[in-house]
């Protein structure tokens, strides 16, 4: 098992959204690059990083503040958030991203998603978020009526390095995963599954 730790970003700072509410949020940094520093001081291998504005918007809002993040870590970072085109992936991995993580892409054009995934394989990680196991999409600000198990099973043939579930539900709550769903993950698709949301105790 492997630990990442999450940075979301918002407005330049480390924030944490409640079941993915914008109106709920907490900051816990003001400076995300000493926060990486942190992180990687106490030995984390692994970071987590998610554009929130990005992620709403459509594109890489934030993406200066990323590659600062990257260039201080040291470590292998998994950026997403707002990761809608070829270009973007190509920005991302010249300034030294590791994996990229996709959600809306996958959900709304998965001919390209496809497409991305063999141009870069066990590059990009399938990003799926949802509510009562139905799909959100856009930073969480829509949900469509596909099942998140249903497009991890379509996507099993891709060659995806992981694919990344989140509950919303359990998002920033500190309540623990969904364990039920993550097996259902599991079982779906042979690929690496990261749970994500609501984790706060080994």
């Amino acid at each position: 098992m492997e630990l990442w730790p999450a940075i979301d970003l918002r407005g330049g700072c480390c924030v944490r959204l409640q079941q993915g509410d914008y109106g709920r949020e907490t900051v816990f940094g003001e400076d995300p690059v000493e926060t990486v520093k942190q992180f990687t001081s106490a030995g984390s291998r692994r970071l987590h990083i998610v554009d929130l504005e990005g992620a709403k918007d459509g594109a890489a809002i934030q993406s200066d503040l990323i590659r600062q993040m990257v260039a201080a870590a040291g470590v292998p970072c998994q950026v997403g958030g707002g990761i809608r085109s070829r270009e973007i992936i190509e920005s991302y991995l010249e300034a030294g991203v590791s994996r990229l993580v996709m959600g809306s892409v996958a959900i709304e054009q998965p001919d390209l998603f496809a497409e991305l995934a063999h141009a870069f394989p066990d590059t990009l990680v399938l990003g799926l978020d949802a509510r009562e196991g139905k799909l959100a999409a856009r930073g969480w600000l829509e949900t469509s009526t596909q099942l998140a198990v249903d497009v991890a099973a379509q996507s099993a043939e891709l060659p995806l390095a992981a694919i990344v579930y989140t509950d919303i539900a359990r998002d920033g709550m500190l309540q623990g995963p969904n364990l039920p769903a993550l097996e259902a993950m599991v079982q779906a698709s042979p690929h690496p599954v990261v749970a994500s949301g609501g984790i706060a105790e080994a």
